[in-house]
């Protein structure tokens, strides 16, 4: 009987994990394609990925019942309970960047109607890239356990932070150079941000890992490199 339940417990957690790398994958090509809309101005795209994010709400819902359920009827200890109290987590983390993604793409028909910023949509597709391959990273991680990876996708973040620096300081400048910029800057900023943050939630994805693993999240508070964390997206 103990083996069947084992077993069994074995079985919830496999469906678990494998909704979570369902809604990362969906959660990555939201990311991707709301960019792809962006820089090719592609409503029909846009709108397209405002559209999924539904499908990735309903995972998260799911992940969180079935979550529920197994710790209501299986009582998880030690590793095992750390495992389950992660998926709702990282659940959770992805879809805010999932919600993030979408704001994306809600910006795309708005600055197609406006004056083309100089090198934003490359900029901010650098950024928005980052930040993809550190989830991609961050998923894999969580699949092997892997501490190494977690920790260096967390130092990463610093990088985007950085990027994110160097583009709120060239939207300023555009500003201040020509009024008529203000807007479109501003809706670019907001883009910038949204994409920061979802590096915030990667990292919050690999601290996951080390919990489980150690049964401890990182000790110190990470440091943040974003020079603009008064300014809210």
């Amino acid at each position: 009987m103990e083996k069947h339940i084992v077993s069994q417990f074995d079985s919830d957690l496999e469906a678990i994990q494998a909704h979570i790398l369902k809604m990362g994958g969906l959660v990555e090509m939201a990311i991707s394609e709301a960019m792809r809309a962006f820089v090719q101005k592609d409503t029909e795209l846009a709108q397209s990925v405002r559209a999924q994010d539904s499908a990735i709400d309903a995972l998260e819902e799911l992940i969180n019942e079935d979550a529920a359920r197994v710790i209501a009827l299986r009582a998880p200890t030690a590793v095992d309970l750390r495992i389950i109290l992660s998926v709702i987590k990282v659940s959770a983390n992805l879809e805010r960047i999932g919600d993030y993604a979408k704001n994306l793409a809600k910006r795309t028909g708005v600055l197609i109607q406006m004056n083309e910023i100089e090198d934003a949509s490359n900029a901010l597709r650098r950024l928005a890239r980052e930040v993809e391959l550190m989830l991609k990273d961050a998923l894999d991680a969580y699949v092997q356990r892997d501490v190494a990876l977690a920790e260096d996708i967390i130092s990463r973040d610093n990088d985007v932070d950085q990027m994110y620096n160097g583009l709120f300081r060239q939207f300023i400048t555009f500003m201040m150079e020509d009024p008529r910029n203000i807007t479109g800057c501003m809706h670019l900023h907001f883009m910038a941000k949204n994409i920061e943050r979802m590096g915030d939630h990667v990292t919050s994805i690999a601290e996951q890992v080390i919990f489980i693993v150690t049964g401890e999240l990182p000790s110190e508070p990470r440091d943040k490199a974003d020079e603009t964390s008064s300014f809210k997206a």
